[in-house]
């Protein structure tokens, strides 16, 4: 039997931990039904070096303190991390996961066939809520694209199985969105403008923040405002 998930899901294309992104992130904390109990993971910024890491790592801590949550930066940076007990064990405990951006690809690598990632997934379906942006958001789908040569996938996380995400999307250059017209990939290609979250709660994905959602969707693309419901495939477990 085919049961829909229980979780909420927020897709971002970016702009995590700004003031922009507020509004959206107090409306999916008021989602939940217990104490916020936020993680924030700042994973894919590792290639980046470890002061970028920390940096982020304190950039979501404060905003998510600012909003009034419980939140707890956890240090997963190596497939080592990912299951090591004391992380498993932070992971746990939260029922809101945060990964802000940096590199897709190492953040699926050191996440895929995990402990940790067993842990999210778990979060998930009992309810909890998983965000992520950038990277964040490209690692929950089918596949991720390997840009510049976006025409190259590689399985990703498969969170959101019949997706393929494009974050960062109002900031691509025209040549590059007209040419995604051309991918051809059994997923939907979606993509999702800065400052904006695609959304899975209720039981519909809708578009929340200050941009737009583009879907894919041969013969066609459709663009989505904040507050629309978008026309893709529900979640299940």
């Amino acid at each position: 039997m085919t049961l829909t998930a229980r979780g909420k899901l927020a897709l971002v294309g970016a702009g995590e931990y700004l003031p922009t992104m507020t509004a959206v992130d107090r409306a999916l904390l008021a989602e939940l039904e217990e104490t916020p109990r936020v993680v924030v993971l700042p994973t894919a910024a590792v290639p980046d070096g470890a002061t970028t890491t920390a940096r982020w790592a304190q950039m979501g801590v404060d905003h998510f303190s600012q909003l009034g949550a419980h939140v707890e930066p956890v240090m997963l940076q190596t497939r080592e991390d990912a299951n090591s007990t004391s992380i498993v064990t932070k992971l746990t405990g939260a029922n809101f996961v945060y990964f802000s951006g940096g590199k897709p690809q190492y953040l699926l690598e050191t996440l895929r066939d995990t402990l940790a990632w067993e842990a999210i997934k778990s979060i998930f379906m009992r309810g909890g809520i998983v965000a992520g942006c950038s990277a964040g958001a490209m690692v929950m789908g089918g596949v991720i694209f390997r840009f510049p040569q976006f025409w190259q996938t590689e399985p990703a996380l498969g969170l959101v199985p019949d997706i393929a995400i494009i974050p960062h999307f109002d900031e691509l250059p025209a040549t590059l969105s007209q040419a995604i017209d051309h991918i051809h990939v059994k997923e939907t290609v979606v993509g999702i403008d800065a400052a904006t979250a695609l959304v899975w709660g209720n039981n519909t994905w809708t578009v929340q923040g200050h941009g737009t959602v583009t879907v894919f969707q041969e013969p066609k693309k459709v663009q989505y405002k904040a507050g629309q419901h978008v026309t893709l495939a529900p979640l299940t477990a």
